[in-house]
C-alpha cells in the first residue's frame, strides 16, 4: 500500500508540492464546471489519498491527472496571458531545411479511403486505448512497481509536452493548407484535417466538432501522439525485448498517420519521441530489472500468471524461466 509519509521531506514530497501548485493554478483557471462541482471533485481526489485500495490508483496517477486537467484548463487562459506570437512558418521552414521537403505535405497529397482508415486506427483508436492495455499488461506480467513508473513517466512526458505547446505555440500542417502563411491568432478554431474524411466515412460529426473546440489549437510541437507511441513502445520492449521490431513499426505507423492526416510535421514527431526517450531514460532508473537467468521468477509475482498464459496458448508448463523466455524475452 502506498502511504504519504509526512515525517521525511523527500524528492517525492517535492513532486507532490509541485503537482499541488499545478492543480491549484488549474482550479483557479477552470470556469466550467461550476465552482461547487470543482470543490467536490477536488475533495474526492484529496480524500482518496487515505482510502485503502483507491489510493493505489489515484496517487500513482497524479501526473496523468495533472496533464489531463492542465490540458483542459488551457482553454480558459485569457489571451493577454498567452504568448503574443504564434509560429506559422517556423516548423515547415525547418522541415524543408532538415529533410529537404515538407514531408507532411508530400504524404498527404494523395488520399484514399483505405489509407484514411489505415491511419485513423493508430491516430484515433490505438492512441487512446493502448495506454490502458499496456497498463493492464504491466499490472499482470510486469515486475512490481513497473506500472507506477509507467504512469509517472507517461503523465510527466505529456505534461511537459502540453506546457511546451502552451508557451511555444506552433501551427499544424492543416493550418498551412487552410490559411497559407497568414498570421495566426487565438480566435481561429481548430480543424480536424484529414480526420474530417473519417467523419464522412462514419457518417458522424465526431472529429470536426472535437477539434474545433480544442483547448490547444496551436499545439503542433511536440507531437504527443508520437511521444505516447514512443513511450509505450519503450515500456513494451522493456518487458518483452523480442517485440522491438514490432514496436519500431508501430511508432513509424503513428508517424506516417499523423503526417498523412495533416496534424504534424516530421520535426514535431521527432520532437515528441525525444521527449519520450528523455523521460524514459530517467524512469528506467526506477524500473526493476527483469532477471531472466533466475531459475524461479517468483520474485516477479507471475508464476501463476505464466502458467495461465501457457494454458491459454496451449504451451507445456515448462520451468518458470523457460516460460518467461518463451513469451517475453
Amino acid at each position: 500500500m502506498i502511504k504519504i509519509d509526512s515525517s521525511i521531506w523527500s524528492l517525492k514530497h517535492l513532486e507532490y508540492a509541485l503537482l499541488c501548485s499545478l492543480f491549484t493554478v488549474d482550479f483557479i483557471l477552470i470556469q466550467s464546471p461550476p465552482l461547487i462541482v470543482r470543490i467536490l471533485l477536488a475533495g474526492f481526489l484529496i480524500a482518496s489519498f487515505w482510502i485503502p485500495y483507491i489510493q493505489r490508483f489515484t496517487i500513482p496517477a497524479l501526473p496523468i491527472f495533472g496533464w489531463l486537467i492542465t490540458f483542459y484548463a488551457c482553454q480558459f487562459i485569457p489571451t493577454n496571458y498567452r504568448p503574443t506570437h504564434i509560429f506559422v512558418n517556423l516548423l515547415p521552414t525547418l522541415e524543408r531545411v532538415l529533410y529537404g521537403a515538407n514531408l507532411s505535405e508530400v504524404i498527404s497529397q494523395h488520399t484514399h479511403p483505405f489509407l484514411d482508415v489505415l491511419t485513423w486506427i493508430p491516430y484515433g483508436i490505438l492512441h487512446f486505448s493502448f495506454p490502458f492495455l499496456l497498463s493492464f499488461i504491466l499490472y499482470i506480467f510486469g515486475p512490481p512497481g513497473s506500472l507506477e513508473v509507467f504512469a509517472s513517466a507517461f503523465g510527466y512526458m505529456n505534461l511537459a509536452g502540453v506546457l511546451t505547446q502552451l508557451f511555444f505555440p506552433n501551427a499544424s500542417p492543416w493550418y498551412e493548407l487552410s490559411y497559407g502563411s497568414a498570421p495566426a491568432n487565438y480566435s481561429i478554431p481548430g480543424e480536424a484535417g484529414g480526420l474530417s474524411r473519417i467523419d464522412t466515412i462514419l457518417g458522424l460529426e465526431l472529429y470536426g466538432s472535437t477539434f474545433s473546440t480544442s483547448p490547444l489549437v496551436f499545439g503542433a510541437f511536440p507531437s504527443l501522439h508520437s511521444g505516447c507511441a514512443t513511450m509505450e513502445m519503450l515500456f513494451v520492449t522493456y518487458l518483452a525485448p523480442r517485440l522491438k521490431p514490432l514496436a519500431i513499426l508501430y511508432v513509424l505507423w503513428m508517424w506516417f498517420s499523423t503526417m498523412y492526416l495533416t496534424h504534424h510535421y516530421m520535426i514535431d514527431l521527432v520532437g515528441g519521441s525525444i521527449y519520450a526517450i528523455l523521460t524514459f531514460v530517467v524512469a528506467r532508473k526506477y524500473l526493476p530489472e527483469i532477471e531472466t537467468h533466475h531459475a524461479d521468477l517468483d520474485y516477479l509475482g507471475i508464476t501463476k500468471k505464466l502458467n495461465l498464459l501457457a494454458d491459454l496458448f496451449g504451451r507445456p508448463k515448462q520451468s518458470i524461466k523457460d516460460q518467461y523466455e518463451l513469451f517475453f524475452v
